[in-house]
């Protein structure tokens, strides 16, 4: 006689990053939707990061529930590279100064 086998267990998924939630809960919204950067993370390391999500989901070998948290991980990447770009868009149109109006250049150019 057999004695009964313990169920198999999934393999431990690795912990999220810190303020992140476990792989499973929650849903990332659409890049460049509700993804305020993290105060301190750089474009530059929120980029890096989502080159290695990239590289692991590309790579395979990983458990379905993996490729979840890497996928959810790298939209919120996506998002937060996305909402950098932007804000880096808002700085430089603030910098720049007040652009005539097309009506008001053709105004002063007739005699």
């Amino acid at each position: 006689m057999t004695e009964p086998t313990a169920p198999a267990q999934a393999p431990a998924t690795p912990a999220p990053p810190a303020g992140q939630p476990p792989a499973g809960q929650g849903h990332a919204p659409p890049a460049g939707q509700g993804h305020a950067p993290p105060a301190g993370q750089s474009y530059e390391a929120a980029r890096a990061e989502l080159e290695e999500v990239v590289r692991r989901l590309e790579a395979g070998g990983v458990t379905l529930e993996e490729s979840l948290a890497l996928w959810e991980r790298g939209e919120e990447l996506a998002g937060i590279c996305q909402a950098l770009l932007d804000g880096a868009r808002a700085r430089i149109a603030a910098a720049r100064p007040a652009q005539p109006q097309e009506s008001a250049v053709a105004d002063q150019r007739r005699p």
